[in-house]
């Protein structure tokens, strides 16, 4: 069992549930800010589209922005996500998926981090998947302080409602911004994993069992149109037919109108497309 893992995943999860008690309308708009920001920006942006499969470029400073964007939501340090990330990609739904779904719901949304795995095998996984990553000291750095920074960000949010105005809307902070985000954020992510590898419909045909799930979309900023992204790993946009909103594309081309991003990977047009067209797409 890895226990740090388990450890903390259940204070996370323990620590929201007085969360109903404090309730501020203040606190639940600030978590959901600092879900937009460690969970849009972060993983979505950072780690996923950016770090993960080079679907733009940026500024160092954007780029180190947006990873330690991702590294809040409580998910592990970037050059963990990405090199598991991008394992799953290239045995994606195949018993060497990291989450693979052939083992059940549970298993690709929150049990594949639990099973004890050697640190020469992490290394390995590191080396292997995200070379890049560990070549640049910044990643390295928030790997090593990754927790330090959770538990910077806690005392924060609570010292901060607390000196702003009493001790019970400094817990309502931490309960809010903290406890009760972290856990929307990592479900989010995790339905990612397991929801949209089981139900919905394929645009493509692909060699996974990957879907498009509208309510996980609309829940992850357009992530959640994952047959699509799994078609065309490095495109930028997700949201491939007119309805299918992609907020991380938006902000891509946000970023490209004022000259933040370039070199963005295009969707293929629709001749390249059409032989990829599933059967019967809805």
């Amino acid at each position: 069992m890895e226990r740090p893992a388990l450890i903390w995943l259940l204070f996370v999860h323990l620590g929201a549930l007085p969360a109903p008690f404090f309730f501020t309308w203040s606190a639940a708009l600030t978590m959901l800010a600092l879900c937009w920001v460690t969970g849009g920006l972060g993983i979505c942006l950072g780690y996923h589209r950016l770090l993960t499969h080079g679907s733009f470029e940026t500024t160092t400073g954007i780029r180190r922005f947006l990873a330690w964007c991702g590294m809040m939501a409580g998910e592990g340090p970037p050059i963990m996500w990405v090199a598991a990330h991008r394992k799953h990609h290239q045995y994606s739904d195949e018993p060497e998926d990291p989450h693979t779904p052939q083992e059940g719901f549970w298993w690709s949304h929150v049990v594949w981090m639990l099973p004890k795995h050697p640190s020469s095998e992490w290394a390995k996984t590191y080396n292997k998947y995200a070379p890049d990553l560990l070549r640049d000291p910044f990643m390295r750095f928030l790997n090593k302080t990754f927790l330090w920074w959770q538990l910077g960000a806690a005392a924060t949010l609570f010292l901060v409602g607390w000196l702003s105005a009493d001790l019970s809307f400094g817990a309502s902070l931490l309960f809010y911004g903290f406890f009760l985000r972290l856990v929307c954020v990592l479900h989010g992510t995790w339905l990612i994993n397991s929801a949209t590898h089981m139900w919905g419909y394929r645009n493509y045909e692909t060699t996974d069992h990957s879907k498009n799930l509208w309510w996980v979309a609309l829940l992850t900023y357009g992530e959640g149109w994952h047959n699509n992204h799994h078609a065309y790993q490095r495109a930028a946009q997700h949201g491939h037919r007119w309805w299918e909103i992609d907020v991380t594309w938006m902000t891509i081309r946000a970023l490209q109108a004022v000259g933040l991003a370039w070199n963005v990977v295009p969707i293929p047009t629709e001749k390249d497309k059409a032989g990829r067209k599933a059967k019967k797409a809805a």
